[in-house]
C-alpha cells in the first residue's frame, strides 16, 4: 500500500475520530452526566463494544448508501469523508449533537453534484424521513419503558444500596450493547466510501482470512475510539444535562430506548420474523443514535410532567443542526472536490459511459421497466447520468425516479471479459463448484452490461437467480447479488 493511499484514508480516520467524539454520549452520555458512571469506565467499554461491532457486524450494513452514490476513486473518497468530517467536527465545537450519518449523507450528495451523476430522491426522502420518526420513536419508546420499569421498581423493593449497584451494572450493561450496535450499523458511515477503492489486501491470521474490509472497518473503528477518549466529555454532558436533567433510572431508561430504536432500524431478523407471521415490516434505514437519545429525553420529561423544565432553546438549537448539517456537508464537499481536482489535479472519480442500444431497449421491454419513448435515443452514449436523464425526461417528461434509475442501470457500460488466468482468484468459500464451472464455460466471452451477465449465468444454472423481491427472499438474494457483484468486480477489463 502507497503513501499516498494511507494519506486519502487519513480523512476516514478523521471522520472515526468525529463519531466517537459525538456519538459516544449517545450511549453513555446519560450514565456519565448523571454520575453513575466515570468517564473513563464508560470511555473503555465504548470503545470495545463499538469496535466489536463495526468488526463483527458493520461489514453487513456497509452498502446502505450505496444507492444515493458509489464513490469510485480514492481521492473522491477521501474529500467525500473529509467533508463529513470537518462538518460535524464544526458541530462538535458547538457542542452540538449531530449525526455523522446525516453528515455523510449530505456529502455523498455533493459528490453527485460535482459529478454529474443522479441521486436516488427516494433513497434520501426513506433517508430523511428516520430523522423525523426516529426522535418521535425514541420519545415514545422512552416514555413507555420508563412507565414499564418505574411500576415494577414500585412493586420490587431493594435497598438504596442495592438498587443503585443494580442500576450501575444495567447501565453499563446496557451501555455496552448501545455501543455494539453503534459500531454495526455506523461504521459504514465512517469508512464505507472507501470499500470500493479500499488498499488493502488479504491475509491469513491463525488460519481465519481478514478481508480488506474487515481491515478498513478495524482501522475506522480504532480512530473512533481515540475519539471517544479525547473529545466526547462536552458533548455527552449536552445530551445528558442541557436539555433535561435526569435521574439516574431516567438516564438508563434513555440508553435503552436509544438501543431498541436502533435495533428497531437494523434487524434484519426482526424484518424476517414480522414478514413471516404476515405483519407489517418496518424499512432498515440508516438511522440517528442522536436522535433517537433526544427524542428518548424528551419522551420521559413529558411523560413525567416536567416539559416547563425541558431546555427549549438547547432542543431548537441541537434541531439546526440536523437540519443545517446535511446542507453544510453538501456544499463542503462540492468545494473540496473542485480543489482537489483542478489545484492539486487528482482523479475525483472515474468517468463511467451510458449506451442505449437496441439490446438495451429490448431488455426494459422484456422485464416491463418501459415499453417505449426512448427510440429517438438509440445508439447513442452519454458520458454522465444527468446527461442521460435530462434527455430522457425531455421524451418522456413524466418519466418516475425509479424507472430513470432501472434506466441507468440498464445503460451502464461495464465491459466485463472472462479470462482464465482470473477464474483461478474466485473463492471457492463464496462460489459453488458449480458456479465456477459455469464461469470457466464462459471464458474468452465479453459482456458490456451488467444484465447481459446476469441474465446469462441465470440461464445456465438456478443459482445464479434472483428471487422475486420480498423480505423473506431478502437474505437469499443479497447473497446472489455479492456473488454477481464479486464477479464483476474479478472480471472488470480495466
Amino acid at each position: 500500500m502507497s503513501i499516498t493511499s494511507l494519506l486519502f484514508l487519513s480523512s476516514g480516520l478523521f471522520l472515526g475520530w468525529s463519531l466517537g467524539a459525538q456519538d459516544a454520549s449517545n450511549v453513555f452520555g446519560t450514565a456519565v452526566a448523571s454520575r453513575m458512571v466515570r468517564f473513563k469506565t464508560a470511555a473503555f467499554l465504548c470503545s470495545i463494544f463499538l469496535t466489536l461491532g463495526a468488526v463483527l457486524d458493520g461489514v453487513g450494513a456497509a452498502h446502505t448508501l450505496g444507492t444515493l452514490g458509489s464513490v469510485n476513486a480514492i481521492a473522491g473518497a477521501f474529500v467525500t469523508s473529509f467533508a463529513a468530517a470537518f462538518t460535524v467536527l464544526m458541530m462538535t465545537k458547538l457542542a452540538l449533537p449531530v449525526s455523522v450519518s446525516q453528515a455523510v449523507v449530505g456529502s455523498i450528495i455533493g459528490w453527485n453534484l460535482f459529478t454529474d451523476s443522479v441521486t436516488d430522491v427516494n433513497s434520501v426522502v426513506k433517508i430523511a424521513s428516520t430523522w423525523v420518526a426516529c426522535p418521535v420513536l425514541g420519545a415514545l419508546i422512552g416514555a413507555l419503558v420508563f412507565a414499564v420499569f418505574r411500576k415494577i421498581s414500585k412493586k420490587v423493593k431493594f435497598s438504596l444500596l442495592h438498587r443503585d449497584a443494580l442500576l450501575r451494572f444495567a447501565m453499563i450493561v446496557t451501555g455496552a450493547f448501545g455501543s455494539y450496535a453503534l459500531g454495526a450499523n455506523n461504521m459504514a458511515n465512517v469508512v464505507g466510501v472507501f470499500i470500493p477503492v479500499v488498499p488493502f489486501k488479504d491475509f491469513s491470521f491463525f488460519g481465519t482470512s481478514i478481508t480488506p474490509v474487515h481491515q478498513l472497518f478495524f482501522i475506522g473503528s480504532v480512530a473512533v475510539a481515540v475519539g471517544v477518549y479525547t473529545y466526547s466529555y462536552n458533548v455527552m454532558m449536552t445530551v445528558g444535562k442541557g436539555i433535561l436533567p435526569l435521574t439516574p433510572f431516567a438516564s438508563w431508561v434513555v440508553v435503552l430506548s436509544q438501543s431498541l430504536v436502533l435495533f428497531i432500524f437494523a434487524s434484519e431478523g426482526l424484518e424476517h420474523f414480522l414478514a413471516s407471521h404476515g405483519l407489517p415490516t418496518i424499512p432498515l434505514v440508516p438511522v440517528s443514535s442522536t436522535q433517537a437519545v433526544i427524542g428518548s429525553v424528551i419522551g420521559i420529561g413529558l411523560y413525567r410532567g416536567l416539559a416547563k423544565n425541558i431546555e427549549w432553546n438547547v432542543l431548537l438549537r441541537i434541531m439546526c443542526g440536523w437540519i443545517i448539517t446535511p446542507v453544510i456537508t453538501a456544499l463542503v464537499c462540492f468545494i473540496s472536490l473542485y480543489v482537489m481536482k483542478n489545484v492539486f489535479d487528482q482523479t475525483v472519480f472515474v468517468p463511467k459511459t451510458y449506451v442505449i442500444s437496441r439490446e438495451v431497449l429490448n431488455e426494459l421491454k422484456k422485464d416491463g421497466i418501459l415499453q417505449k419513448g426512448l427510440e429517438p435515443m438509440t445508439g447513442k452514449s452519454y458520458a454522465t447520468q444527468k446527461l442521460l436523464v435530462n434527455e430522457a425526461v425531455r421524451l418522456i417528461p413524466d418519466l418516475k425516479n425509479a424507472t430513470t434509475r432501472n434506466i441507468l442501470n440498464y445503460a451502464e457500460v461495464i465491459d466485463v471479459r472472462i479470462t482464465p488466468e482470473k477464474i483461478k482468484e474466485l473463492p471457492s468459500e463464496i462460489f459453488s463448484e458449480k458456479q465456477i464451472d459455469d464461469l470457466e464455460s464462459l471464458a474468452g466471452r465479453r459482456f458490456m452490461h451488467r444484465w447481459e451477465i446476469e441474465n446469462t449465468l441465470a440461464a445456465m444454472n438456478p443459482e445464479w437467480s434472483l428471487l422475486p423481491q420480498s423480505v423473506l427472499n431478502k437474505k437469499k438474494n443479497k447473497q446472489i447479488t455479492e456473488q454477481l457483484q464479486l464477479v464483476e468486480g474479478i472480471f472488470k477489463w480495466e
